[in-house]
């Protein structure tokens, strides 16, 4: 005896509904990631705004400018590489805010452009990934409100984490930058690479 043709029916819209409940709920984790991803977004866009308007200022006066009020850094110069199309923020001191976006200076070592040594560090995937297509010859333009330095790249080596002596000051005028390495790398690591760059000509 067949089954009767609504029961069938109703089945099929039972099946329908579930499959259609069930679509749905995997979309709402979806969407929710992806609207947490777009807010991301914004905040890291709006937040590197408040940083470049920051470094103006500071450039335009030579006064600190915090980009907003409860930053516990403030950007201090900024870097550019013309054969790679980089421009980086330095910003003041080497810690997990300033890293996050972008350059930051180590403290204890000479600020940029200043006389002596200065040292710069940033993350490997991001404000330094550049890192690992700088040769020697290449040339690294710094810009403060004091002054516009270029620096010529004359090394480039691999230490470990805990070797100091690539941030010892030096009787000349010399920049280091620091990042984690291997490049790509998703783990914490225990070897830094250094790229060494000798000052060269200065202008105001």
């Amino acid at each position: 005896m067949s089954a009767p043709a609504g029961g069938a029916g109703g089945a099929n819209r039972s099946r329908r509904a579930w499959l259609l409940a069930a679509g749905l709920l995997l979309l709402v984790p979806g969407g929710l990631l992806l609207g947490r991803r777009a807010c991301v977004e914004a905040k890291a866009a709006l937040a590197q705004y408040l940083i470049d308007r920051a470094l103006e200022a500071h450039l335009r006066d030579g006064r600190p400018h915090r980009p907003w009020a409860w930053a516990d850094t403030r950007p201090i110069a900024v870097l550019e590489v013309e054969r790679l199309g980089v421009r980086r923020v330095v910003l003041r001191g080497a810690t997990g805010e300033s890293l996050a976006f972008g350059a930051g200076h180590v403290d204890g070592t000479a600020l940029p452009n200043a006389r002596g040594h200065s040292v710069l560090a940033g993350h490997r995937d991001r404000g330094f990934a550049f890192l690992r297509d700088l040769r020697p010859g290449d040339r690294l333009s710094v810009r403060t409100a004091e002054a516009v330095r270029d620096y010529v790249v004359d090394g480039t080596r691999v230490v470990a984490a805990t070797d100091v002596a690539v941030i010892a000051d030096t009787p000349e005028d010399r920049l280091t930058l620091l990042t984690c390495y291997p490049f790509g790398g998703l783990l914490p690591s225990s070897l830094r690479f250094v790229v060494t760059l000798r000052g060269g000509r200065r202008s105001s």
